[in-house]
């Protein structure tokens, strides 16, 4: 798909591909990874398949240099900005077999298993294994079933092929790992890091002061750090960013950082470590995270990315306004950096509307420990199980004692204009029994309490039911029922 040129940045693209940097000029910052391989540099092993990160047919595997090691990512190239890999090593589907033409065992497990079909959605299947391969084989760990689904759950096959393909992945753990030889791609990508983009169409800057100073001079500038809802604004919304200030380098930002009474998760950490980050205190995240969207998004998009863009329809904040969430907004006036924090229930003042200032940045989510005697329950309700948006999206934290709730906070998501907090229905409980007399007075109010709309995904009636039943759901669960989730049936 050929696209109108616009404003370019005046620094050069530079990335390891193939033995060697390639260095690429003039290239606008709006311009997608995919149209960068396929148009300028005519490396079509990736496809183009939906343009909207959901299919995985133009997936491709990059690597960044951290201490002395290449760590792996399968990301959507459809709609990751092209300077987005600046200073990053690439593959395609291409670049995996040998000069002599020997496989690699991806690619052999793959031929092996009969595990193409149509063919047209093989090469983003082969990247994401490629990816598992890198950080599980070559580690000498197995690959199993469960390590599989979750490495191809950004992948789709209109042949229904999965079976061989997940077969193929799971004999990969019986092959002589085929190591890459880092030393020269990170002795590379060392040298491409010493450049630091403070200027131009596309600002990647390093450092916390460096970002809040960029901001300062671009207020008028798109923020982004995965992107995986700013490319759909470009290949999908046809917009222009004739600007891009990037945040996904900035070393203090990239960082979980761990206190007695809370965790403060740095905005461009990804949402896979932002999950497990969650996760290791409170496990029934593990599953929720895993269900917001597939390997390569979650690989790629941010937490606070999400939680900044502010969609009604984000999986994450219902979660984050459940836990008691703030977040952390910094700027840089009169020549030093200032900062405030607001409470995630507040932050959102509209649609995709929010108190963020034009020259603030959004910089931490910071997320409360558990305290003694939560009970936690987070829901999502979409058309498919994997890799899906929510029609509605539900979550519960409840604190009893004495057989009575103490304190309730529920967020709700693809329910309101903005994400919410159900405030009305945390009175109907708070004081109460947990009984199906509470359980019933809190159905009817948060059925009152929102008006959604209908859409392609949901009516409103739909939603409004479900949020009764979510909250059903909720009370079966924490007062023991066996099989309230899926999980629990497989």
């Amino acid at each position: 798909m050929n696209r109108t040129l616009h404003p370019v940045t005046e620094a050069p693209l530079r990335f390891w591909h193939r033995d060697a940097v390639i260095e690429r000029h003039h290239i606008p910052p709006d311009r997608t990874l995919l149209d960068l391989l396929r148009e300028d540099l005519r490396l079509t092993a990736t496809k183009e398949g939906c343009a909207a990160g959901d299919c995985g047919a133009c997936t491709v595997v990059v690597a960044e240099a951290v201490n002395g090691q290449l760590q792996y990512r399968a990301v959507n190239s459809c709609i990751k900005p092209a300077h987005a890999i600046d200073g990053l090593a690439l593959w395609t589907a291409a670049d995996l077999a040998q000069r002599d033409g020997t496989l690699h065992p991806v690619q052999q497990a793959m031929l092996a298993c009969h595990g193409s079909q149509c063919g047209f959605c093989t090469p983003g299947f082969v990247m994401s294994l490629f990816a598992l391969y890198q950080r599980t084989v070559v580690q000498g760990q197995a690959v199993d079933k469960h390590s599989a689904m979750a490495a191809l759950s950004g992948n789709l096959c209109r042949c229904t092929g999965y079976r061989p393909i997940v077969q193929a992945a799971c004999s990969l753990s019986a092959e002589p790992a085929q190591a890459v030889d880092e030393k020269p791609i990170v002795a590379a990508l060392d040298q491409l890091a010493a450049t630091e983009k403070t200027n131009g169409a596309y600002l990647r800057p390093s450092t916390l002061s460096a970002l809040l100073q960029a901001r300062a001079r671009h207020p008028q500038s798109q923020l982004i750090a995965g992107a995986t809802d700013a490319g759909l604004w470009i290949t999908q919304g046809l917009r222009r960013l004739p600007q891009i200030i990037d945040l996904t380098r900035v070393a203090e930002l990239r960082r979980v950082k761990h206190y007695p009474q809370h965790i403060a998760i740095g905005a461009a950490v990804n949402l896979q470590d932002a999950f497990e980050a969650l996760a290791a205190d409170r496990p029934l995240i593990a599953p929720f995270g895993e269900r917001f969207a597939g390997w390569p998004v979650r690989q790629s998009g941010t937490l606070g990315g999400n939680v900044a863009n502010g969609s009604p329809i984000g999986d994450s904040m219902p979660l984050l306004i459940a836990l008691g969430a703030q977040v952390v907004l910094m700027a840089w006036r009169k020549g030093k950096a200032v900062h405030r924090h607001v409470p995630l229930d507040q932050f959102y003042t509209g649609y995709r509307q929010s108190l963020l200032a034009p020259d603030e940045v959004l910089a931490w989510v910071v997320v409360p420990r558990p305290a003694p005697g939560e009970w936690l329950g987070a829901y999502k309700v979409s058309k498919r199980q994997e890799d899906d948006i929510s029609a509605v999206c539900l979550a519960v934290q409840l604190h009893m004692a004495n057989g009575l709730i103490t304190a309730a906070r529920i967020g709700a998501g693809g329910v309101a204009a903005t994400p919410a907090r159900a405030i009305k229905t945390e009175a109907a409980l708070i004081g109460q029994p947990w009984n199906e007399a509470t359980l019933l007075a809190a159905q009817t109010a948060i059925q009152q309490e929102f008006s959604p709309l209908s859409d392609l995904r949901a009516s409103a009636d739909y939603r409004r039911q479900i949020l009764g039943q979510l909250l059903q759901r909720a009370w079966l669960e924490s007062t023991g029922h066996p099989t309230v989730r899926l999980e629990a049936l497989a």
